[in-house]
C-alpha cells in the first residue's frame, strides 16, 4: 500500500464567489421575523475556527468523489472502472482549508460580506415558496491543503486531473456549480508531493 501526502494551493476564479450557508442552531427569537433572525444570525453560517474563516475538510473529499463520477476516468488494467470509490476510500483530507487573501493574509469573518437573495424555501431549485436569506459571500479567496493518498493507483497525474475538475465542474459552498449555480470555482495553483 502506497502513502503519499501532497500539499494543494487553490485560489478562486473571477466572478466564482465562495457562499456560506452551514445551518444555524440560533433559535428565532420570540416575535422574531424570519428576516430578523435572517439579519441578526448570518455570520454564524460561516465556518470559523476564532474567527479565520476556513472549508471543511469533507468539501473536498466529497467534491473529489464527485469528480470522479463526472469525469469517468478509467482506471487503467480495470476495465470500465473509474476512481469515483478509490477516491471515497483511498484518500484522506483530514485538515481544514483555511482561507487566505490573495495577499496570503487569513480571511476574518469580520470581513465577509452578506449576500441577500430570494430563494427557494427548501433550497432545492424549482421549490414554489421562496424566502429571504443571507448569505456569507468572499468574492477572492486561496487555500492550502494537504491531501493524504493512501492508494497507489492515484497518482500525482490522477490527483491533478480531479482536482481541476472539482475546480471547474464541482466547486465548494452554497450555490456551486455542482448545484447548477455558478459559486465556489477555483483554480489548481500548484500540487506538489511532501512526502512519499
Amino acid at each position: 500500500m502506497s502513502n503519499s501526502i501532497y500539499r494543494a494551493v487553490f485560489s478562486s476564479v473571477p466572478g466564482s464567489e465562495l457562499m456560506f450557508g452551514r445551518y444555524v442552531l440560533t433559535d428565532k427569537k420570540k416575535d422574531e421575523t424570519h428576516e430578523q433572525h435572517e439579519l441578526r444570525t448570518w455570520q454564524e453560517k460561516i465556518h470559523n475556527a476564532d474567527g479565520h474563516c476556513f472549508i471543511q475538510p469533507f468539501a473536498l473529499k466529497n467534491a473529489l468523489e464527485s469528480a470522479g463520477k463526472w469525469l469517468s476516468m478509467k482506471i487503467p488494467g480495470e476495465g470500465k472502472k473509474t476512481f469515483t470509490d478509490r477516491f471515497r476510500k483511498g484518500v484522506l483530507v483530514v485538515d481544514r482549508m483555511m482561507l487566505g487573501a490573495k495577499d496570503g493574509s487569513p480571511i476574518k469573518v469580520k470581513q465577509v460580506e452578506s449576500r441577500s437573495l430570494f430563494v427557494p424555501s427548501d433550497g432545492k431549485r424549482g421549490g414554489s415558496r421562496r424566502v429571504f436569506r443571507i448569505f456569507p459571500t468572499i468574492s477572492e479567496w486561496s487555500t492550502e491543503i494537504l491531501i493524504h493518498v493512501m492508494d497507489g493507483k492515484i497518482d500525482e497525474s490522477v490527483l491533478r486531473d480531479h482536482l481541476e475538475c472539482v475546480g471547474s465542474f464541482v466547486g465548494f459552498g452554497s450555490m456551486r456549480v455542482e448545484n447548477g449555480g455558478i459559486n465556489g470555482r477555483f483554480s489548481v495553483d500548484s500540487l506538489e508531493v511532501v512526502s512519499s
